[in-house]
C-alpha cells in the first residue's frame, strides 16, 4: 500500500467537483469529490489540511482515500 501524505487544499471547485492539493516540494496532486471519504456533500475548503495516497492518473499525480487531517 502506497504511503500516506499530508497537504493543504490549494482550491476545490464544489460545482465542479475537483481541485488540487500542494505538498511541500512535490508537484500539486489532483483531487476528485469522489476520492473524499466522507458523509453527505463530499467537498473540500482552500488551506484544509488533508491526508491522502497519492497514485498515477492519467494526466499526473491523484489523490485517493482524502480526509482532514
Amino acid at each position: 500500500m502506497s504511503e500516506r501524505k499530508i497537504g493543504l487544499v490549494k482550491w476545490f471547485n464544489s460545482a465542479k467537483g475537483f481541485g488540487f492539493i500542494e505538498l511541500d516540494g512535490e508537484k500539486d496532486v489532483f483531487v476528485h469529490f469522489s476520492e473524499i471519504s466522507a458523509t453527505g456533500y463530499r467537498s473540500l475548503e482552500e488551506g484544509q489540511r488533508v491526508e491522502f495516497t497519492v497514485v498515477d492518473g492519467q494526466k499526473g499525480p491523484q489523490a485517493q482515500n482524502v480526509v482532514l487531517a
